[in-house]
């Protein structure tokens, strides 16, 4: 299984070095359900696909989105779950997100993501867009002042605005792309995805879904 642990609270890298978060969960699951041994290996965001395709690892399970960009590279499993897009920014900051008022204002966001693709398809006549190899550092430079502001996605955001880094900063306005399917990857054609899919439809009627759900989120994201 191939990850990113750079993107929590899907996934990361804990104190010890190991590989955890929602994503690794949910993959875990899917493997017992499979009845097979899996090892979790992490890979550089922008590599995952090309690191897939060269036989590196078997699926990618990093909260990836189903795009049909992607899908020209790889084959999705049915979503495991949804998210959506919505900006953050300092609480002392009046911050509409409307392009009137968003006009010369720096956005961060993670490179070769939906939130990246969206600010340049939408916003990119207005705003000077910050592109970051992780997540973590669109945050930092969110928390140094170097951006006014972030878009990512909704859970990934809330999950930060909890620590001690976020709790300057809020959501701005709603969010801006409320559909976004969360999909497993895999080589184009490989049977895998079937057995898949099969095994994330068992783990969500027999309760281990939720149980995975409510151990980082308050409410449901399926």
């Amino acid at each position: 299984i191939g990850t990113e642990g750079a993107y929590p609270p899907f996934n990361l890298i804990d104190a010890s070095g190991k590989v955890v978060g929602f994503d690794v969960d949910i993959a875990n699951a899917l493997c017992a359900k499979m009845n097979v041994e899996c090892e979790v290996v992490t890979s550089d965001w922008d590599g995952i696909i090309p690191a897939l395709n060269a036989k590196k690892f078997d699926m990618i399970v990093a909260s990836m989105s189903i795009t049909d960009e992607r899908k020209q590279a790889v084959d999705f499993t049915n979503p495991y779950y949804t998210n959506k897009l919505q900006f953050i920014g300092p609480k002392s900051a009046d911050f509409k997100t409307d392009k009137d008022s968003l006009k010369g204002k720096v956005i961060g966001a993670q490179r070769a993501t939906i939130a990246g693709t969206w600010l340049e398809d939408n916003l990119g006549d207005v705003v000077e867009i910050k592109l970051y190899d992780t997540q973590e550092n669109a945050y930092l430079d969110l928390s140094s002042g170097r951006v006014d502001g972030v878009l990512a996605d909704k859970f990934v955001n809330w999950e930060w605005l909890k620590s001690d880094a976020g709790k300057a900063y809020e959501f701005k306005g709603e969010p801006v792309f409320d559909n976004d399917k969360i999909g497993i990857a895999v080589r184009k054609g490989d049977p895998l995805e079937a057995k898949l899919n099969a095994a994330l439809k068992a783990i969500v009627e027999d309760g281990t879904y939720k149980q995975i759900n409510d151990k980082y989120f308050p409410f449901s994201i399926y």
